[in-house]
């Protein structure tokens, strides 16, 4: 305790405090106060304003972090949001999908009262950018047998090449040695749609054995006339897309385009009973 007593520090302490009491007193009765005042706030301004930055720096710091914590929490939510919404828009498109599909299958059962249909969907598919064998998800325990055309409701698709009990393949007539009798629907032109192994990447095939003098133009429609082919008559094939005339044969090719799909297809419809057309049909 002596020691401290005669400590610089204690004589320090012991100074400033006979300054801070003597100092105001002297001042008062000289009637200085105000200028007493002037210099302590001249010497502690500067201090003043480094606590006070370093107050608002505090402040601020912690007004970020909190901040920071209300954007990550809105964030989340918002991102739950948009995954709710995306939800509802698929499920709402799926509906709309199915719905379309529906309408345009009773369609097409309007369009052929003689027809029996069996909806499929397509399970699995073989082939490029033109898929031309594809898995379906019915089979014979659900009646459908080899060589049944399958169909959208914009047109032939191909016809069942392979049967199991809950399965079937079905083939398009795009592939090479398919041959459909068919005519154009507008003159009545006939002729014969033949697949392509060189045009069936491009998503078309041939209309082959038409006349020289064949009323036939492109944009036209060909339907399948029932003869020779496992396709009743009336069924939308394609659109005629290039005709080629050969004058030296006098023989006409023509490039048509399908109408269905075929690089896009999920559903189809197989249909299992229909009257063979014959000329006595008529």
């Amino acid at each position: 305790m002596r020691d401290f007593l005669k400590s610089k520090f204690f004589t320090v302490v012991v100074i400033i405090a006979m300054v801070m009491v003597i100092v105001p007193t002297v001042f008062g009765s000289m009637g200085l106060t105000g200028v007493l005042k002037d210099g302590i706030n001249i010497i502690f301004s500067p201090l003043q304003k480094v606590f006070t930055y370093c107050t608002d720096a505090v402040d601020g710091f912690t007004s970020f972090f909190t901040e920071f914590d209300r954007i990550v929490e809105e964030n989340n939510a918002l991102r739950e949001e948009i995954n709710t919404l995306r939800d509802k828009i698929s499920s709402a498109e799926e509906a709309e999908e199915m719905n379309q599909w529906l309408y345009n299958y009773l369609e097409l059962k309007r369009e052929h009262t003689d027809f029996r249909f069996t909806e499929a969907t397509v399970s699995a598919r073989e082939g490029g950018n033109y898929t031309t064998v594809f898995m379906l998800d019915k089979g014979k325990a659900h009646g459908i047998e080899k060589d049944m055309p399958v169909v959208t409701e914009h047109g032939i698709v191909g016809y069942v090449c392979e049967v199991g009990t809950t399965w079937a393949k079905a083939v398009t007539f795009l592939e090479e040695g398919t041959a459909i009798g068919a005519y154009v629907e507008r003159s009545g032109a006939e002729g014969v749609i033949e697949g392509s192994f060189s045009l069936a990447e491009e998503g078309v095939c041939l209309m082959s054995y038409l006349s020289a003098d064949a009323d036939i133009k492109e944009g036209d429609r060909i339907v399948s006339s029932g003869y020779g082919s496992v396709y009743p008559r009336g069924l939308v094939i394609g659109t005629v897309e290039k005709i080629e005339k050969d004058s030296a044969s006098r023989s006409v090719t023509v490039t048509v385009r399908p109408g269905a799909d075929l690089s896009d297809l999920k559903k189809m419809m197989i249909i299992t009973d229909y009257e063979v057309y014959t000329e006595q049909s008529e």
